[in-house]
Formats: C-alpha cells, sequence, structure tokens
C-alpha cells in the first residue's frame, strides 16, 4: 500500500526521508525548487545518544568525520577587541558538526539509487482522490502520488497548500537573522568573533574549508517586517539599517553586503502545527515543528525522518496508522528540542547592557557553561528509538 511517495523539499529532511522510505522498499520522489541541491549554509550540529543513533543505524557517522568542522569556538569582543567571553567548539558545535551543504550532499547520495529527483520545480497544488493525491507542479505535468510529505522547511509550501497560510502556524520570536560570504581580509583562524550592542550581534569566522573566505552572521530585534523574502536587495538594505552607526569591525562588514551573492536572510520563528497530517498529506522536520535558529531543527528532522519512514513500513503503508503514530512518539520530543529557539535571539542580542554583561559572567563559569551542555544533550535525547528492519534486497543501499 501506498508505496509511491512525493517528497518536497531536498535540504536534510527531504533526502534522509527518501533514504529510509527506499530502505523499506517505497518508491520516492523528491522535488525541489532550487535548480541544484544547495551547497551553501551555515555549520549544523548533531548532539546526544538519539542523533548519533541515527546516524550510526544510516551508516553516515564515518562520512560525517571526515567532513566534520571541528566545532567553531566564539570569542565575543568589546568595541576595541578586547575579549569579553570565550566559548569553546563543542557549545554550538555538539559531538558532530558539519557544514549544512556537506550533510545535505551526503544524504542525496545515500538516497540516490532509490530515490527520483526533480529539481527546479515546485508543487502549486494537491488534490485528494479515494486512492491518492493529484499533484500539480510549476513546470512539470501534474502526476499522482500516494502520499505526498512537506520537508519544505519552516516556510513550507507543501503546509501552506494542504493545511492552510503560513501565519496560521509560523510565530515570530522578536528577531531577523543573516549570513552571507565575504573575503577574509582580517586575517580570521580558527572560529568566530563576535560584538555585541543591546538588541544586536554580529560576527565574522573563517570559512572552514578556505581560508581566504569568511562568514558574516548577524541578528537584530526588531518586530515584524514587511518585506520581499525574494528580493535580496531589500533585505540588504534592511540589515543596513539594523547595524548603520556601530563601532568594531561593522562598517568594513557591512560593505561586503553589496557584493555579497549568497545572502540568507530570515526572521527568527517557530512552527506550531496542531496535527501533523491530514488525509494523506504529512509534514516533517521543520514544517511541523521547527525554529529557525536554536531548535536543534537539523538533529530533529533526522530523528523525525527515520520515524516516519519506519512506521509506514510497520503499518504496510497504511498511513493513517502510521501517520497517527509517528506523531505520536515524536510530538512531545520534537516540542521540547524546539523550544530552544525561543531563547536564541536573546542569547545573542540581548535587549540591554545589563543583560549582555550578564550573559557573559554566566558564561565565564565552567561549572554552568558544562551544565548547558549537558542539558543540550539530555534534551536531544528523550525519545526511545525503535529498530524497525529493512527491505532485506535493499539493505546495501
Amino acid at each position: 500500500m501506498n508505496r509511491n511517495v512525493l517528497i518536497s523539499g531536498a535540504s536534510i529532511a527531504g533526502p534522509a526521508l527518501a533514504y529510509w522510505l527506499g530502505r523499506h522498499g517505497f518508491r520516492p520522489t523528491v522535488v525541489e525548487l532550487a535548480p541544484a541541491l544547495r551547497k551553501s549554509g551555515q555549520a549544523v550540529d548533531f548532539r546526544g545518544e538519539t542523533h548519533l543513533t541515527v546516524l550510526e543505524r544510516m551508516g553516515l557517522i564515518p562520512q560525517l568525520r571526515l567532513v566534520q568542522t571541528g566545532g567553531s569556538p566564539v570569542r565575543f569582543v568589546d568595541e576595541l577587541g578586547r575579549t569579553l567571553l570565550h566559548l569553546p567548539a563543542e557549545f554550538a558545535g555538539g559531538e558532530i558538526e558539519v557544514l549544512r551543504g556537506d550533510l545535505a550532499r551526503v544524504l542525496y547520495e545515500h538516497s540516490l539509487p532509490h530515490t527520483e529527483y526533480i529539481f527546479g520545480d515546485s508543487i502549486t497544488s494537491l488534490t485528494e482522490t479515494s486512492s491518492g493525491v493529484r499533484v500539480d507542479f510549476q513546470r512539470g505535468a501534474p502526476r499522482d502520488f500516494d502520499l505526498v510529505i512537506g520537508a519544505d522547511g519552516l516556510h513550507s509550501n507543501v503546509r501552506r497548500l494542504a493545511f492552510g497560510p503560513e501565519e496560521r502556524y509560523v510565530s515570530h520570536l522578536g528577531y531577523y537573522a543573516a549570513t552571507w560570504q565575504l573575503p577574509n581580509d582580517l586575517g580570521l583562524g580558527k572560529g568566530s568573533i563576535g560584538y555585541n550592542v543591546p538588541g544586536r550581534f554580529t560576527s565574522v569566522g573563517a570559512d572552514h574549508r578556505d581560508p581566504a573566505q569568511a562568514g558574516a552572521f548577524f541578528v537584530f530585534a526588531a518586530p515584524e517586517l514587511a518585506y520581499d523574502r525574494h528580493d535580496p536587495e531589500q533585505q540588504k538594505r534592511l540589515i543596513d539599517k539594523a547595524f548603520s552607526g556601530l563601532g568594531w569591525e561593522v562598517p568594513r562588514l557591512l560593505s561586503t553586503l553589496d557584493q555579497a551573492p549568497d545572502l540568507y536572510f530570515d526572521s527568527i520563528s517557530r512552527a506550531d502545527v496542531n496535527t501533523w497530517s491530514t488525509g494523506r498529506v504529512c509534514l516533517v522536520g521543520d514544517a511541523a515543528c521547527g525554529a529557525t535558529i536554536g531548535g536543534m531543527g537539523t538533529g530533529t528532522a533526522v530523528v523525525a525522518a527515520y520515524v516516519l519512514a519506519g512506521e509506514l513500513a510497520r503499518a504496510q503503508g497504511d498511513h493513517r496508522m502510521a501517520f497517527t503514530r509517528y506523531e505520536s512518539r515524536l510530538r512531545k520530543y520534537a516540542r521540547g528540542c524546539q523550544a530552544g529557539g525561543n531563547r536564541t535571539g536573546k542569547f545573542l542580542a540581548p535587549g540591554t547592557v545589563a543583560g549582555i554583561r550578564f550573559r557573559n559572567t554566566v558564561l565565564s563559569r565552567p561549572l554552568f557553561l558544562n551544565g548547558m551542555l549537558r542539558l543540550g544533550e539530555k534534551v536531544s535525547s528523550t525519545v526511545a528509538l525503535p529498530d524497525y528492519p529493512a527491505d532485506p534486497s535493499r539493505v546495501s543501499c
């Protein structure tokens, strides 16, 4: 039953789900709006027993170890460059940290033997029938699938089409974040350097692959802004306005914005969907229960893909039973991980001078810092993972 599955999104959750569906004898198809696999992106991490267990069952740990960054220490400085706080690599890097583009490539390659990929296209409508879902595409001809899975992130297209407008499910958390690449003119080594004023944070760090390049990361507090998510020039103006007049190296970093070809800009938000499925359509990863930054979204997406595919296999394709079991098993876990995203903006860009000083003072104490690291591992490992036997004919993929 229901072996022909369409997945929207080829970032992390989509290829991970396609891999496991292929292992269980399903026929996954992945459609992705981008013209090719995205190679850019910030570092993402895995931490705790649950994350590592799924990676181990996928056989990915040796390959990810080869491309891991080794973590990214952060040094907070004042306007004169004097160190105020130093956070070790494991604080943000977990047990395995890799660049998002490297992780996407590894997952894509592992899923490819049993997956059809369609790049440069997008779903425009979903019509459920008695036996499946009729899917219309922006460019390709209409097709019929048994099931449709939205693995297309916080701004999910599938969620919008099947569940309703984004504003019903996505909540703004009071901050915006931006990243872009620039030349490493500051001679930066391993790790990054961050600078704060109330409500604003800026950092820059050397590229993990090419030391001649660097990456800027900006966060600022703001009410929900009206802007075009597909207009990078408008987004650049918003960033420049938010950080205009700041000291340290901020003017130099802002001067590289005009030439930035790969700007990422988005609100720090969270998605809350009352039920993760409707009929033959289901959500996975950030589309169901995501947070822009700090919600362990990458690890949760990989875990959720494993469980969703496993429950579909266990139910022999009975989507009603599988979707219910999947959500019942993971909702509390995903919400617990997601909660970390509520604090990200306030942690990086406290709203007052006193708040910045308090953060720096508390995190300078090893006992408190180690406690936060242990808490992160505990939160990410609060769900028991069943062992879903794979289709014997596909265990080599």
